[in-house]
């Protein structure tokens, strides 16, 4: 799978410092105008204490996590609809994307408020300056394209789904409301993906806050919330803090985190975030070399995930022996579970779950 979450923000909100925490990138942190101004792209591991658990029960020699791939998009200014700044590039980048990662600047820096390209206000201003923006994109895609179809529903009536599907998706836009927050169905949503609108992408938003705002983190996220309504996830992540700590080794970046009261960190939680978001599960498989976590759609069945693993296991699928992770961790071993009875055999029908355990039996 290649599906790619971008990164878009205003100029200074953070979203190359962010990219950079989760991928360990170095991407440029400038204070141009336009901030970011080329597109960089990175790979993200996937924390998973249930793959850390099971490594460890089977004593492995190799633990491998799932990843998700980032992209730094460039930076976005009020115009950018209209090719102001790098609008161009900037809408293109968003195009290319699975999925949107909306960085939304709290923390107050008196030397950039009111810069170039920046609303000077809190993370609800950069919202509303960010989803103008592409709203105002989307509705002149629209535009382009509801009266071609129109003229080509009249031969085809196949195409009439999608003409009201347009013409819903012009109404909301012509209202400002970005499509992931419109009333459409889901019917007409789906019609609408040929058309790579930008506001028919999944979106996550991440809350950048001053080290001085942790503490009121859950009201400040909140306010963004209520903006963004049930579309989308909301973060709230101190980017500059946890960069930090990220440089750190692992074991005082834990010492340091828990001392802060933060966990884990926010950075695995905007990661696994993103990896749901893009539609992605994981299963598991285990043994005293490796211990795996394998990504897979949501929805996929046995003979699919197989494939994940080896083309050859697809082809020559007899079937898959299943088992829960944490029933497994619970039993101790592998061949306690078989030992046990506990290994499910699931044929080509089975619909794997997310933190299931295989081992695929197969014939080539």
């Amino acid at each position: 799978m290649s599906e790619r979450l971008g990164i878009v923000g205003l100029p200074n909100a953070g979203k190359s410092a962010l990219f950079n925490a989760l991928t360990g990138g170095e991407a440029v942190v400038a204070s141009h105008p336009f901030s970011t101004i080329e597109t960089q792209q990175g790979m993200a591991q996937v924390s998973d204490h249930r793959l850390t658990a099971l490594s460890e029960m089977s004593k492995s020699k190799k633990t491998v996590p799932a990843t998700v791939e980032f992209v730094d998009i460039a930076g976005l200014v009020a115009g950018a609809a209209s090719g102001e700044g790098l609008g161009n590039r900037f809408l293109a980048g968003i195009r290319e994307a699975d999925a949107i990662c909306l960085v939304l600047r709290a923390f107050v820096d008196d030397n950039v408020v009111g810069g170039p390209g920046h609303s000077g206000g809190g993370p609800v201003d950069d919202l509303g300056v960010l989803e103008l923006e592409l709203v105002l994109a989307d509705a002149a895609t629209v535009e382009s394209q509801v009266d071609k179809r129109r003229r080509a529903a009249k031969t085809d009536k196949s195409l009439l789904g999608e003409v009201a599907a347009l013409e819903a998706a012009l109404a909301a836009l012509q209202a400002g409301t970005p499509i992931y927050k419109a009333a459409l169905s889901d019917a007409e949503r789906a019609a609408l993906r040929p058309f790579f609108l930008l506001t028919n992408k999944p979106v996550l938003a991440v809350v950048n806050l001053g080290e001085d705002q942790v503490a009121d983190a859950d009201a400040i996220v909140k306010q963004v919330a209520v903006e963004m309504g049930p579309a989308a996830e909301v973060l709230g992540v101190s980017v500059q803090l946890e960069a930090e700590t990220a440089q750190l080794p692992a074991d005082e970046r834990a010492e340091l985190l828990e001392g802060l009261g933060l966990g884990e960190g926010a950075l695995p939680r905007v990661v696994r975030a993103a990896y749901h978001l893009l539609g992605r599960r994981t299963f598991l498989t285990t043994g005293d070399k490796e211990s795996r976590a394998w990504t897979f759609r949501a929805g996929a069945h046995a003979p699919e995930c197989a494939g994940v693993i080896h083309s050859d296991l697809q082809r020559g699928f007899i079937r898959a022996e299943v088992i829960r992770w944490d029933e497994l961790l619970q039993l101790g071993s592998w061949n306690a579970a078989k030992d046990a009875g506990k290994l499910r055999v699931e044929g080509k029908d089975y619909e794997v779950v997310d933190g299931d355990v295989l081992e695929i039996r197969f014939n080539v």
